[in-house]
């Protein structure tokens, strides 16, 4: 008997310890990281600092020219204080589409639904709650349609 007992409680701390949670990430680039990592590894992914748009002491700004976006990262003290990728299209309705392929994506990865405090056709938003910080995802069809992705860690 006790050697079942003991073959239980080592299955249980098995099962507790192999779920290994994953830190909250930018695209697998953990936000834990201190910012001359952070930009390091940017600069892997083919982006380069764009120094006119950056303002060194607060927030550096990330472009390529390959991908559609650009990254700004907020930081203070080393540490890393939110990250937010800018789309900029020329038709509102590649904004609402990439809008809703981002929202899913996001649902299937962290396994949960997002908060739509506004969901009207030319502005939308959706908040995920992930476990280590909040993922907003922000559609605006005004003049120029813009859409975000905002990384924000919990302090």
């Amino acid at each position: 008997m006790k050697k079942v007992v003991f073959l239980f409680v080592t299955m249980m701390l098995l099962v507790a310890c192999s779920k290994n949670e994953n830190p909250f990430n930018y695209r697998g680039l953990p936000l834990s990281m201190t910012t001359a990592q952070f930009v390091d590894s940017m600069n892997a992914r083919g982006f380069a600092v764009d120094s006119a748009a950056s303002d060194s002491g607060k927030t550096l700004v990330f472009a390529s020219a390959v991908h559609k976006y650009r990254v700004l990262m907020a930081f203070k003290d080393d540490k890393i204080a939110a990250v937010q990728e800018n789309y900029s299209f020329s038709t509102n309705d590649s904004t609402r589409q990439l809008w809703q392929e981002i929202r899913d994506g996001l649902e299937k990865e962290l396994g949960a639904w997002p908060d739509c405090p506004i969901l009207k056709d030319d502005h939308k938003v959706a908040k995920f709650d992930a476990s280590d910080g909040l993922i907003s995802v922000i559609l605006e069809n005004t003049y120029k349609p813009t859409l975000s992705v905002r990384y924000d860690p919990k302090k």
